[in-house]
């Protein structure tokens, strides 16, 4: 769906919804748009890798001063935190492309960072956007937001529960 030259002055790659385009078909960004099932099993495999892999490096640098508990505990701490930060990269990747759509105005560069321009969106190209962003967008900036929320009550709780497993 890109806007003709007339239109809309904005490079190609520069436009709000070819920008959309390009994240939702990027391997990264791709994993907030599948199903919910589907969703939910690919972050359970990735937090087992995670963990898989954080096992085996931790009890081999660490196994003779941590008791296994704890070990599990400061692995899935870890791995909590490595989920934390992968939920934040995603949130400000959609966030970012949801404030290009929303916007009524975008701000682009025709050739490098010293000739940005503005460019104002006419009525039906503004509205299309909108509707984009709330319809399609905001479903997975609400995944990105959720899974960062729970990402932080996970790292207190896992805290609260390694500190009373140290008394």
């Amino acid at each position: 769906m890109p806007i003709s030259k007339k239109l809309c002055p904005v490079p190609f790659d520069q436009q709000p919804l070819n920008e959309y385009f390009a994240l939702k078909a990027s391997w990264f960004f791709s994993w907030s748009t599948l199903s919910l099932n589907k969703y939910f099993i690919k972050l359970f495999l990735i937090f087992v890798f995670i963990f898989v892999i954080l096992m085996f490096s931790l009890v081999y640098i660490v196994s003779k001063t941590y008791s296994i508990w704890k070990l599990i505990i400061l692995n899935i701490f870890i791995a909590t935190f490595i989920f934390l930060l992968i939920f934040i990269r995603l949130y400000l990747g959609w966030s970012y492309i949801v404030k290009r759509l929303i916007s009524a105005t975008i701000f682009y560069e025709e050739s490098g960072w010293y000739d940005g321009e503005l460019w104002i969106k006419k009525p039906e190209a503004l509205t299309q956007d909108r509707l984009v962003a709330f319809y399609e967008v905001m479903p997975f900036l609400f995944r990105a937001k959720y899974g960062v929320i729970v990402s932080f009550a996970l790292l207190f709780l896992e805290k609260i529960i390694y500190s009373l497993i140290l008394l």
